[in-house]
């Protein structure tokens, strides 16, 4: 189960409370304090690849489409 889907059961959960609540705290991702899984890609949300240089906090992909309008230049 991913972090994005486990809310999809509260629509069969709504008319049980108690059993909705027991869900939730056993089913909902863990607050994270530190790794990897802390920092994700303001663009797309992926966590890895993750520039976090100069405040970018982009991940490489991302940074590679919008490096020229940042003010990067390519040298090759």
């Amino acid at each position: 189960m991913t972090t994005s889907d486990y809310k999809k059961m509260f629509t069969q959960l709504n008319a049980k409370p108690i059993k909705k609540a027991k869900y939730i705290k056993f089913n909902q991702p863990k607050k994270r304090s530190c790794g990897a899984a802390l920092k994700k890609c303001r663009n797309c949300g992926r966590m890895g690849g993750h520039i976090d240089k100069y405040g970018l906090n982009l991940c490489r992909h991302c940074f590679r489409e919008m490096a020229v309008g940042l003010g990067f230049k390519k040298f090759s």
